[in-house]
């Protein structure tokens, strides 16, 4: 056994220097090129974390734009529909005005039209009167004068 612990003890010693090539390259490696790539790549995460961050806010900017335009489509829209509301009411207005307006009228025709049919029902009245009073007497006359002759 103590032979084998000499043979373990020689190995080690020669792996000595190897071991220490080792760590230095590693170190080396380290230093000259895993680090130099874990700037790069950290930058590159940044770069993309800030670009989807950057994205995130344009797109929350276009949401919030797009909600504004709407709000202010549906206002425009709301204000159109008002108007065209008071256009038909005045419209309506004006027409019930016309309406009103004709009714008077045709209510005034059939007033005077009423008065003048009276006042001519009135003169042909007399006038019958007149007329049968006259042919009342003639008949008188003629039946009391054939009569008579």
């Amino acid at each position: 056994m103590g032979q084998t612990l000499q043979a373990l003890g020689g190995i080690l010693l020669q792996a000595v220097p190897t071991i220490c090539l080792l760590l230095i390259v590693h170190f080396y490696l380290k230093w000259m090129f895993f680090r130099p790539m874990r700037e790069v790549l950290d930058k590159r995460r940044e770069a993309t974390e800030g670009a989807r961050e950057s994205a995130a806010r344009m797109l929350k900017q276009a949401e919030e734009k797009a909600a504004t335009l709407e709000t202010a489509l549906r206002k425009a829209r709301n204000e159109i529909y008002q108007e065209n509301e008071e256009t038909r009411r005045g419209w309506i207005s004006e027409q019930a005005t016309r309406l009103d307006e004709a009714r008077r009228e045709s209510r005034e025709l059939i007033h005077k039209a009423k008065q003048e049919l009276e006042a001519e029902a009135a003169v042909a009245k007399r006038s019958l009167a007149a007329t049968a009073e006259t042919l009342a007497e003639e008949i008188t006359r003629s039946l009391l004068g054939g009569r008579a002759s």
